[in-house]
Formats: structure tokens, sequence, C-alpha cells
């Protein structure tokens, strides 16, 4: 027969940025520090899935005009 978890319990987990317990307030992370954290990560795009595809020839000169206009 299967084991049942308090509901509590069951959602409880560790942050993924620190590792601590996971406040319900802030789930899924420990507190409003590491909510900061990864919604910083986000904005910078320091989360990227990697990819084979080549960009288009229009694409890396909007990049390379973007990285210009920022010197």
């Amino acid at each position: 027969m299967a084991e049942v978890h308090e509901i509590g319990k069951a959602r409880r987990g560790k942050c993924p940025n620190c590792g601590k317990q996971t406040e319900p307030d802030y789930r899924p992370f420990c507190s409003a520090r590491c909510k900061t954290i990864d919604l910083g990560k986000w904005v910078t795009g320091s989360y990227r899935i990697p990819t084979d595809e080549v960009p288009e020839e229009s694409d890396m000169e909007a990049l390379l005009r973007d990285r210009e206009d920022e010197r």
C-alpha cells in the first residue's frame, strides 16, 4: 500500500539557489533574496539553452550594431 504524506511535507523541498528548506511564501525558494537572485539570472540571460542553430546574417548584424551602440 502506498505511503500517504502530509501535504505540507510533500511540497517542501530545497531552494535551487542555496539548498535551504523552502518556505511556502517563496516556494520553490527559501526567501525573497533567493527569489530575486533567480529573477536576476533570467533577466541577464544566464539561463540559456544551447543550440546548434546558426543565426541568420541579419540577426548577427543587429547584434553587432547593438554592441557598438553600447560602447
